[in-house]
């Protein structure tokens, strides 16, 4: 009766606290990770990439990093060469957190700053900002 009760209680709308920790573990060491070029691909290496989210799925055996290059430019380049080098990243973050088991990682760009931007656009149009004050 007692894991009936724990099962309910994580099936809610939202991620639980131990996928939103392990989740920012994941976004800290991969950002790290990433920072430093601790992987053996050059091409990867000379890129600046930002990891604004890690999200992790309810068992924690799969990670999507959202993540978006320096700029904005060549968001596809950085996605393929991410998953061309995924194997190390997730062995490197294995290693690191001492996970018992590695997430599978997949990675997508962050819309976060478009959608932002959009915000901002539509709240300085004059009409949204009367019925704003209004």
């Amino acid at each position: 009766m007692r894991s009936m009760a724990k099962n309910k209680f994580h099936d809610g709308p939202g991620p639980s606290q131990r996928q939103l920790r392990v989740g920012e573990l994941i976004r800290r060491t991969l950002s790290e990770v990433l920072a430093r070029g601790d992987v053996h691909d050059p091409d990867l290496n000379r890129l600046s990439v930002t990891v604004g989210e890690v999200r992790t799925s309810p068992d924690l055996k799969v990670a999507t990093a959202y993540v978006l290059p320096l700029g904005g430019e060549g968001r596809e380049d950085v996605i393929g060469l991410l998953a061309k080098n995924k194997s190390e990243l997730r062995r490197i973050i294995g290693k690191k957190l001492a996970l018992k088991f590695a997430p599978d990682l997949r990675f997508r760009i962050d819309e976060t700053f478009d959608q932002l931007d959009e915000t901002r656009r539509l709240f300085a149009q004059e009409t949204v900002r009367r019925d704003i004050e209004g």
